[in-house]
């Protein structure tokens, strides 16, 4: 199994920043993709940024582009989402997943392994 722990939610005002950080503990894999998704209340959970094992594929929702920034530290099992220049729409749950293998997609059905969420609210 793994764990995932997504840390870094909070109540931000429009136009702010924040940083989220997943980190991965357990059982581990060669090589894995790490994505973000969120899920707004009433919404589906919709992909917003993933990326490949040693980081030179990065893939964003259309919503996000220009905005958001996918990082990963494999040293520490980490995946960071820096989130600039938020909007109220950004408001949601945000959960971090894992895939194993090279591939980097956007469909949650192709991830194994979720993490808890974090909360992350842009108040207008």
């Amino acid at each position: 199994q793994v764990q995932l722990v997504e840390s870094g939610g909070s109540l931000v005002q429009a136009g702010g920043s924040l940083r989220l950080s997943c980190a991965a503990s357990g059982r581990t894999f060669s090589t894995y993709a790490m994505g973000w998704f969120r899920q707004a209340p009433g919404k589906l959970r919709e992909f917003v940024a993933a990326i490949s094992w040693r980081g030179t594929n990065t893939l964003y929702a259309d919503s996000v582009k220009g905005r958001f920034t996918i990082s990963r530290d494999n040293a520490k099992n980490t995946v960071y989402l820096q989130m600039n220049s938020l909007k109220p729409e950004d408001t949601a749950v945000y959960y971090c997943a894992v895939r194993e293998g090279i591939l980097v997609p956007s469909n949650p059905a192709n991830y194994n392994y979720w993490g808890q969420g974090t909360q992350v609210t842009v108040s207008s």
